[in-house]
């Protein structure tokens, strides 16, 4: 007679349970449909790489010269066409950041004379912008008219180049969306999957069974971990191949990021056990998982960098978690730093997991 496998059970139920999550809508959309959403949006977004301001010219400019030429072939610049009526309305209400007259100069020094119109609404930068673009068409064409003018000083044509890396928008985005994908997986996941095994009496049902409780917890947690683990090839891949997010290293990178993913996640899972115990019924779920997500979501630089908050704020975006993930993947992907090179980051989430646990340990209920 063969003895009952605790190893054995532990996998049917991780078995049983990675299907179910597979078949859940909202596990699929939350863990990886949204994430890849925002990655879809940003990569689209950054792959263009051009700079596009809207301008109009003033229907009294001169359009025979050689400035209005050569903006006209500009890409960054987005020539709007219109009445003056609607010019002016789109240009009250910053949609147009510069109306753009040139006239024929009456001063000796100059043949042309540009003005430009803009608004209280128009972004500064943008007005900058067009002026610094005007100031280089006029130096292009002043260099082709008169190639050798008196100058205090000269700039050499030959830029020289030295090795580096592209920095794209994936490369902030793609880490940031994956850490948004295991954090909410791990709370809400958990939260309402022991929640849900505790009202419907399965866990009792196991009682029945000589499996142990510890090869219970495992065998969920193992099949969470798993369908996390894929959904984090699926994005990475997505990111890489699509939009050249950067793994410096190649396969060394993604076994790294694959390694600190999993850290994460089984720290984002302690707070998704914390919540099941302290809710009282499904819908304070939501809620309560929200105490955990919601500020990480918006504090961590998840969508943009820590930096941009006010300096009494940021040392508290540095002690949430998901703060040390987006850092440390960040890290691994384009600076190409080793699980130990970061381990600055990855301490701090280690100390995370035995906080969480502790307080897990205490709070999480069988029945």
């Amino acid at each position: 007679m063969h003895s009952y496998s605790q190893f054995k059970a532990m996998l049917s139920i991780s078995k049983a349970s990675l299907r179910s999550t597979f078949r859940s809508p909202s596990a699929v959309v939350f863990s990886i449909a949204f994430p890849l959403i925002f990655i879809l949006v940003f990569g689209f977004l950054s792959s263009g790489g051009n700079i596009n301001v809207n301008v109009a010219m003033d229907l009294k400019s001169d359009t025979i010269n050689p400035i209005y030429t050569a903006i006209k072939q500009i890409p960054g610049l987005k020539f709007v066409q219109g009445n003056a009526e609607k010019i002016n309305g789109e240009l009250s209400k910053g949609r147009i950041t510069a109306l753009i007259n040139i006239q024929k100069s009456k001063q000796g020094n100059a043949d042309y004379t540009i003005h430009l119109i803009s608004s209280e609404a128009a972004n500064p930068q943008n007005v900058q912008l067009v002026k610094s673009i005007l100031n280089s068409v006029i130096g292009n064409i002043n260099l082709k008219t008169h190639p050798n003018p008196a100058t205090i000083a000269s700039i050499n044509n030959t830029v020289q180049q030295v090795p580096g890396r592209t920095y794209r928008t994936i490369d902030f985005i793609l880490p940031g969306q994956l850490g948004f994908s295991l954090l909410s997986a791990g709370v809400f996941g958990v939260a309402f999957l022991f929640f849900n095994l505790r009202q419907q009496l399965v866990l009792k049902r196991f009682y029945a069974t000589p499996i142990r409780r510890l090869y219970i917890i495992l065998g969920e947690a193992l099949s969470r971990v798993t369908f996390q683990l894929i959904t984090a090839i699926i994005i990475i891949g997505i990111g890489h191949f699509a939009f050249k997010f950067t793994l410096v290293h190649g396969l060394t990178t993604f076994l790294s990021i694959m390694a600190l993913s999993f850290i994460a996640l089984v720290l984002f899972m302690g707070f998704g056990f914390i919540v099941s115990g302290v809710a009282k019924s499904e819908s304070t779920i939501p809620p309560l998982a929200n105490l955990f997500t919601l500020p990480q979501f918006l504090l961590a630089g998840t969508f943009f960098s820590i930096d941009n908050f006010p300096a009494w704020m940021q040392p508290f975006c540095k002690i949430l978690p998901l703060t040390h993930f987006n850092n440390a993947m960040r890290d691994i992907s384009f600076e190409g730093n080793s699980l130990l090179d970061s381990w600055g980051d990855i301490s701090v989430l280690l100390i995370w997991i035995v906080i969480v646990y502790a307080a897990a340990f205490k709070i999480f209920k069988w029945e």
